[in-house]
């Protein structure tokens, strides 16, 4: 087989221009790719290098499409509000059921210079009011032997 069957026909186009010493025609990824992705934007103000933006944008996208979308009955009994930042923003979250996980926080925070943290739970996980503890379920104890 000829090594030409396997490459694209636009690596092929690019060799010729780069043969035809028209190097002006080769385009990185991005300019390739804006032929072939549709409806295809991009978003200045949202750097790629912030994933806490990117999540919450993503969550955005979500909730614009819950909002609007079709009521399709499954959850239009349930559209909760939405806000651009979480309750706790970009700070770093630190859960665990570890019974001296301050003291493990605390050494690592030392460790990177700092030194501030906030409790925001209490340290026993407690059920909501409305959660059923006891199965609705009778007990199968078995078929007779």
């Amino acid at each position: 087989m000829r090594a030409w069957e396997f490459l694209s026909e636009a690596i092929v186009s690019k060799l010729d221009a780069v043969d035809k010493g028209k190097l002006d025609l080769i385009h990185d990824g991005l300019s390739v790719a804006a032929h072939s992705l549709p409806d295809t934007y991009i978003i200045p103000d949202l750097q790629n290098n912030d994933f806490y933006d990117l999540y919450r944008f993503g969550l955005a996208i979500a909730a614009v499409r819950g909002e609007d979308g079709q009521d399709d009955g499954v959850q239009h009994h349930r559209k909760p509000h939405f806000d651009a930042e979480s309750m706790w923003g970009e700070s770093q979250i630190v859960s665990s059921i570890e019974p001296d996980i301050v003291g493990l926080i605390d050494k690592a925070l030392a460790k990177v210079g700092l030194t501030k943290k906030v409790q925001v739970s209490p340290a026993t996980s407690d059920e909501f009011p409305d959660t059923m503890h006891v199965s609705p379920v009778k007990p199968f104890k078995g078929y007779p032997r």
